[in-house]
């Protein structure tokens, strides 16, 4: 891959040619399609597929692009990556967020190819999709380093854990872990200055993949920090992880910011933080093995409001943690995790990927890699407006695009430089109902992506009869 240098400039339809240009595709006509739809798409980020591309013809070569067999989804992706990679560059650390999400598609039963995604196999039907998302330390989304999606057969579904013990773990549904953990493996050399930290959460806690990220053929750039589910043997006299990290002193207190969920609303909670070294013993169908070195942190929050339950992350990780500054970060690092779960927030809200209408499974997983991106792009908006609110607009939206908003929210002439990139963002989030009242906070990335695609029709109007526009 060739390394592309890194650019803040995503505005109008120079942000799909920037992350789509070294996508390996078999036609440059097909490139160019790409490029159009993605505009199309973060145009019109909760519209049909014709709707979105606005003609029949559009919509025509939209549809074919879906079909053509020799598009592979992880072609469509690749151009991505290393426009990522160009962002990545330039971050002394990068956090890998990766996580499941089932995909339902159950109301479009005759789409041919889809699976179990519920232990109803015969009417919840759907994908699985696992992605990596790429996120600074300060937690500024860089891009989606990896992709992949799936359906489930009803021949191995819900198969006993001794014939799952069975299978070779390339061939396991788990193995979208080590992939992902490999992925980043791959990466790791065309960013040399860059640390990459794969960030999983429990269903993540397997002895394979901290046994491939130690393995003395792995980059050292490359580590791990995964939130542990099992309660494993370790090599100490408390014999056991759980007993381990409590018979460590609490070494200080972290304050985590804890976003809204499931109509929680966001809140400070205060852990007390543990660490120490562990050595894993192996898992009892890999007694041939040896034990792993990692690091454990705890942390816990001792009371939590009402109906809120209190948090508990015991976290394992390849990187030393020998004081509690180390210990704080991992634990920081960890807390942005809940990005990749905006993500998927964002792709089914926002982008309705749930609602594509596509007949077969392979044309779904070609539009679902166009959809990561343009949610990527929502995401970085709604972020860089909270990190870097004095930059300019015009990073991100078209000069017609910051205008034709300004003119609109501020009733008068729009002015000659371009609103901070806070402004606009606050603009946007007002068109998609957000009220902007001082209790409110900040908006939040549906909002925004409502706002993109009432922007269009502004900006279409203002194109056509404002009379200062850019040179």
């Amino acid at each position: 891959m060739r390394k592309q240098t890194a650019s803040k400039n995503l505005a109008g339809i120079d942000w799909a040619e920037q992350e789509f240009a070294c996508s390996p595709l078999p036609d440059k006509r097909l490139l160019k399609r790409l490029v159009l739809m993605s505009t199309d798409f973060s145009e019109h980020p909760t519209a049909a597929i014709p709707q979105a591309c606005g003609s029949w013809s559009r919509s025509k070569a939209a549809y074919r692009f879906f079909d053509h067999d020799s598009v592979e989804p992880e072609a469509i992706l690749a151009g991505h990556v290393e426009a990522t990679l160009g962002r990545m560059g330039n971050t002394p650390v990068v956090l890998c967020l990766q996580d499941t999400t089932p995909l339902n598609y159950s109301p479009h039963p005759k789409t041919q190819g889809l699976g179990p995604i519920s232990n109803n196999r015969d009417k919840t039907l759907g994908l699985f999709l696992h992605c990596t998302l790429a996120v600074s330390a300060a937690g500024q989304p860089l891009g989606v380093v990896h992709a992949r999606s799936w359906a489930r057969t009803t021949a191995t579904f819900g198969r006993s854990s001794n014939a799952r013990n069975r299978t070779p773990r390339p061939q396991k549904e788990s193995q979208k872990w080590m992939d992902s953990l490999q992925a980043c493996q791959r990466l790791a050399p065309q960013c040399p200055q860059t640390m990459l930290v794969n960030v999983g959460d429990r269903e993540g806690d397997m002895y394979d993949l901290f046994q491939e990220a130690l393995a003395p053929s792995s980059n050292p750039a490359v580590h791990c920090l995964i939130r542990a589910q099992h309660n494993r043997r370790v090599a100490h006299p408390q014999q056991y992880l759980w007993d381990q990290l409590a018979a460590q002193r609490v070494s200080g207190w972290l304050k985590v910011r804890v976003p809204a969920k499931e109509g929680r609303p966001a809140r400070l909670a205060q852990l007390a933080v543990r660490f120490t070294r562990v050595q894993l013993t192996p898992p009892c169908l890999k007694e041939n093995q040896p034990p792993l070195t990692l690091w454990a942190v705890e942390a816990r929050e001792g009371r939590a409001s009402q109906g809120t339950k209190p948090i508990l992350w015991r976290l394992l990780t390849t990187l030393p943690v020998e004081t509690f500054q180390e210990a704080c970060q991992k634990v920081s690092w960890y807390a942005q995790r809940w990005q990749i779960e905006v993500l998927h927030k964002v792709l089914k809200s926002g982008c309705q990927i749930e609602q594509r209408q596509l007949q077969t499974v392979a044309r779904l997983r070609r539009v679902l890699m166009v959809d990561l991106v343009v949610a990527w792009r929502v995401m970085s908006l709604c972020k860089a407006a909270r990190e870097t609110p004095e930059g300019p607009a015009s990073d991100w939206l078209s000069c017609q695009e910051w205008q034709a908003l300004a003119a609109y929210m501020q009733q008068g002439k729009p002015p000659r430089q371009p609103p901070t990139v806070w402004q606009a963002l606050r603009w946007l989030a007002q068109l998609g109902g957000f009220l902007a009242r001082k209790s409110d906070g900040e908006p939040g990335p549906i909002v925004v992506w409502r706002g993109l695609s009432q922007l269009k029709m502004l900006t279409q109007a203002w194109k056509r009869f404002a009379k200062n526009n850019c040179g």
